[in-house]
């Protein structure tokens, strides 16, 4: 058939992708010819989720090893699959059923009711991003489809799977080793949503925020000399006081303190080390003491080197707590409003205050409610408000001397006023909910990973270790991760590790197999009835928190093929080969599957870890609704194709790089798209597809037909070395160079009067072999156009997706052939290089003069006499012609041209052209060295900026330099 114009990108993949799925070309096992197994497993993406740019860069690079593995003969599987994200699909849900005012809220519906809605959603809307990762072109195995609420009580029909049996087993199996147990922690908590939640789903954001300085007194009246040294130990402040003095930004959570606490080393409060101090708030006959204590935490250097310790609502304060046995007191309720249970606020001080001084021990004090009568129940910024009212009324805020001139009298006004800084703070949001998380110290369900973490550790540093020492061995039960960046982190969270958090107070996830009785002791069982039966006449009522969503998905290798059941894929594709995915997720998910795994089946889940960045706008900035560079992938789809889409994201994946996405880019991508089409376009109108395609390499006689089989087989040696150490960009940049430079350009220019010759038919063969290779070396990386390609040009026993991957080596190329041809093409871009430079005009053609030549460059240049006239412009080859001043110098090995261009162009007018564009670039070059020079210029300017500032002072320090060298040509000659 006669191929169109273009390449309708649009119409083709969708055709193409229903293809593959009528086919059956991406099941698991498809088109396998060798013993080898190959697996990755995708991180499942939520089924509230839609496909951006993270998905499309990280699936790109998932599906390129996929194919390559597959097109090579390995028995593939790309495991597909979602997460159930339990707050994000519950949220979902919940805002839908708002949309309509006569529908039950959760709560009015119940439990059951509602997780039947979110099946109903999740059937209807769930499998939104199935169909986005289809049309990039992902070859995932969608029969093997898994969801990791897979077969859950509840599930409806067509849900079927044994995922949430594998995790209500795992969950059993670790909590009768001791390794799960329930406990009082802080934890981050969303007041909306009233649930715990884990570190990846806060955003810390930077707000305008405000710190209050306030005076703690000393009891019983107590004073002490206060003096602040400078760096030389020169007093420079000596004041007798009766306070200690704090700043805080959560004024409200003061009432909850439990000590101050100062550095062991500083000097100013040693002489009230040990004293207790007045919380300065609360109804003044119950007001609280605490103790001054001494801590590594406290920085002397920021603000008064004296911390309150609330350790019941800070990260920081907690551990700080913890080590000095300071007592937790929790201040407000799931929502976040000041606590309105539990004892009266005089007993509660009263009996805060014997533990204080020692007079009690702490025990449990869960009952203990530090929040006054008046506060109860308010909203904690509706509290702050009023306990920074109190202060100042009470004169315990620390002031500072403001003076005010009266505009009319001018006359100067001074009064102390309280200090409140106003500064930037960094705020905990939850990603969901947005509002303000909250630590908040509650009963949760926690993994002791102290117990689990020990092979996980030892697994990467095996693997790392062999990996730099050239031993790695992916079948040695070891990983390394790459790059190298990422196992340090890796190392840094796992000697450091905390008890992970797995519960959730939430409806939509694994509700927690564990039963309570009326004395509150617990029974872990698969299913209600093994529970009852571990407790015999006692009624039972099951715990109503569900597991973190990491927790299943920490068991998303072993869960998807089939485990606990010892399935035959489990057999044939566990441990699997490569994780990609983001180094954001490093501890939260894949530290976690490391331990599971390990912790389960006593193997690692996966022998290599790649890692990749954020994917970023051109100018590196992180990609934000509110900055309004969101770049939508599937936009970029529609408008350039998914073949150029991920040509991009392939050819910016250097390991460890930044990922800068520039549409100008993706552009030139769908360029070289439409150059392979019309190289083929070319080949067809040439009768070169009318024949069967060789069986074998060709074996042509034509220099350049031997020189493009060697180019190829050059090129296929690339592509393999950078695929198997993900070296994508490598991969992408040699194909590029060979496909659009070598063959679209060279090749099709080198066969056109060979079609007219009697190398006629070779060359047909040779050009057929050349564009065979381009379609399967390409089809990794590019499968829609390569798959439409190679339906176009000839009957074919099976799919480009199942292609044979080329087996041959260097081997094949030509020496000879490749000297020959790479002076030939080396003499051209010179010629053309000349005649750009002194802007000659380009259909002009100019004779060419020999300086001087060996015979092995006039052999060569009589070989190739009509393409290099041709393709340069030429006016024939002069030998024994005088050299004129006024003449391009051109020289390649074994020779010396000249170019006369006396009359061609004005050489006078030209060099005073050049003289004023070098004048401008120099005016640019100083400006912007002297930017670059400037400290403060490149210490306050933005990274982004500085980059472009270096980036076009090389790129103008580059054209001035080529100038100079083209001015200097043209005063030789004038």
């Amino acid at each position: 058939m006669t191929m169109d114009k273009t390449f309708n990108a649009a119409e083709a993949e969708a055709r193409i992708a229903a293809l593959w799925e009528e086919r059956g070309a991406f099941k698991a096992g498809a088109n396998a010819s060798r013993d080898e197994s190959f697996s990755i497993m995708i991180p499942p993406p939520n089924v509230t989720g839609s496909l951006h740019m993270g998905h499309a860069f990280n699936n790109t690079l998932q599906d390129i090893l996929v194919r390559w593995h597959r097109m090579r003969g390995f028995d593939t599987l790309w495991q597909p699959g979602q997460d159930h994200a339990g707050i994000a699909t519950q949220m979902v849900v919940e805002r839908e059923l708002a949309k309509d005012k006569s529908n039950a809220t959760r709560r009015e519906m119940g439990r059951e009711a509602f997780t039947r809605k979110i099946w109903e959603w999740k059937a209807q809307s769930g499998g939104t991003i199935i169909g986005q990762l289809q049309r990039l072109g992902c070859s995932l195995d969608w029969s093997r489809n898994a969801f990791t609420m897979s077969g859950a009580p509840e599930a409806p029909a067509g849900e079927e799977g044994n995922f949430h049996d594998a995790v209500i087993k795992v969950f059993v199996d670790l909590y009768n080793k001791g390794y799960i147990y329930r406990g009082q922690r802080l934890v981050n908590w969303d007041p909306h949503f009233e649930t715990a939640i884990s570190d990846l789903e806060v955003e810390n954001t930077e707000v305008a925020g405000h710190m209050w300085h306030f005076k703690y007194p000393l009891a019983n009246g107590a004073t002490y000399e206060y003096v602040e040294r400078d760096e030389d130990g020169r007093v420079t402040k000596r004041e007798t006081r009766n306070y200690i003095s704090i700043a805080t930004t959560r004024p409200e959570t003061m009432l909850g303190d439990g000590a101050v606490a100062v550095h062991p080393s500083d000097e100013r409060y040693k002489p009230i080390v040990g004293m207790l101090c007045e919380i300065p708030v609360g109804p003044k006959e119950h007001r609280r003491l605490i103790p001054i204590i001494t801590d590594e935490y406290p920085d002397p250097d920021f603000g008064s080197g004296a911390v309150k310790i609330t350790g019941a609502h800070d990260f920081n304060d907690y551990a700080v707590a913890k080590r000095n046995n300071i007592p937790l007191y929790n201040l407000m309720d799931t929502k976040a409003r000041m606590r309105a249970d539990g004892l009266s606020y005089e007993e509660s001080a009263q009996i805060a205050g014997a533990i204080a001084r020692g007079e009690r021990a702490a025990g449990d004090v869960s009952q203990i409610n530090l929040v006054p009568e008046e506060l109860r129940g308010l909203d904690r910024y509706d509290a702050r408000k009023a306990v920074v009212e109190a202060i100042n009324a009470e004169g315990l805020a620390v002031t500072y001397l403001k003076k005010t001139i009266d505009p009319e009298t001018k006359a100067e006004d001074l009064s102390r006023e309280p200090l409140v800084e106003e500064k930037p703070i960094m705020q905990p949001f939850g990603d969901r909910s947005k509002v303000v998380i909250e630590p908040f110290l509650t009963w949760q369900w926690f993994v002791d990973t102290s117990k689990i973490v020990g092979p996980a550790l030892d697994a990467v540093r095996k693997g790392c270790e062999a990996d730099r020492n050239g031993t790695f061995d992916p079948e040695a039960g070891y990983t390394r991760i790459l790059p190298e960046s990422g196992e340090k982190v890796y190392y840094h969270w796992l000697e450091n590790i905390e008890p992970w958090c797995i519960s959730r107070q939430l409806w939509w996830g694994h509700q927690i197999p564990v039963w309570y009785d009326d004395e509150g002791n617990q029974y872990c069982a698969p299913s209600e009835a093994e529970a009852q039966a571990m407790a015999p006449g006692k009624a039972l009522r099951r715990e109503e928190d569900v597991l973190d969503t990491w927790f299943s998905s920490g068991l998303w290798p072993i869960g998807t093929l089939g485990w606990p059941e010892q399935t035959p894929e489990l057999a044939k594709y566990f441990p699997t080969d490569v994780l990609i995915t983001g180094q954001d997720i490093l501890f939260f998910w894949v530290a976690r599957m490391m331990m599971m795994q390990l912790a389960v089946v006593d193997q690692v889940p996966f022998h290599t870890v790649y890692l990749h960045g954020l994917v970023r706008d051109a100018k590196g900035k992180k990609m934000s609704k509110s900055v309004g560079n969101v770049i939508d992938p599937l936009d970029i789809i529609d408008e350039f194709g998914a073949d150029a889409l991920r040509f991009t994201n392939a050819a910016m994946a250097s390991l460890g790089g930044v990922l800068k996405l520039d549409t100008q880019r993706i552009t030139g991508y769908r360029n070289f798209t439409t150059k392979l089409w019309n190289a083929t376009r070319f080949a067809e109108m040439n009768g070169v597809f009318e024949g069967a395609p060789a069986a074998q390499v060709p074996q042509p006689q034509a220099t350049a037909n031997r020189w493009i089989i060697g180019e190829t087989a050059r090129t296929l040696a690339v592509v393999n070395e950078a695929f198997a150490n993900f070296r994508f960009n490598d991969a992408a940049n040699a194909l590029y160079v060979f496909v659009w430079g070598k063959v679209c350009d060279w090749y099709v220019e080198f066969a056109k009067p060979l079609f007219d010759g009697d190398q006629a038919d070779e060359t047909r063969a040779t050009m057929r072999w050349v564009l065979d290779q381009c379609f399967v070396l390409l089809h990794p990386i590019m499968p829609f156009i390569t798959e439409e390609l190679w339906g176009l040009t000839g009957p074919r026993d099976k799919l480009c997706a199942h292609a044979d991957w080329p087996d041959y080596t260097t081997d094949i190329a030509d020496a000879a052939a490749d000297r020959e041809m790479g002076w030939t093409i080396g003499l051209i871009e010179s010629i053309r290089s000349s005649r750009t430079q002194m802007r000659v005009p380009a259909g002009m053609k100019l004779p060419m003069l020999v300086v001087d030549q060996d015979e092995t460059a006039k052999t060569a240049y009589g070989r190739n006499k009509t393409l290099i006239e041709r393709l340069a412009r030429l006016d024939g080859l002069h030998e024994d012609a005088e050299i004129p001043k006024a003449a391009l110098t051109v020289a390649v090995e074994g020779a010396t041209y000249a170019l006369p261009i006396e009359g061609v162009i004005d050489i006078t007018a030209e060099a005073d052209r050049l003289e004023k564009s070098l004048q401008k670039l120099d005016k640019e070059i100083g400006g912007l060295s002297g930017r670059l020079n400037n400290p403060k210029f490149v210490a306050n300017a933005s990274e982004e900026v500085v980059d472009e500032a270096r980036a076009n002072l090389a790129e103008r320090s580059d054209e001035a330099a080529r100038l100079r060298e083209v001015l200097e040509k043209l005063r030789a000659m004038a």
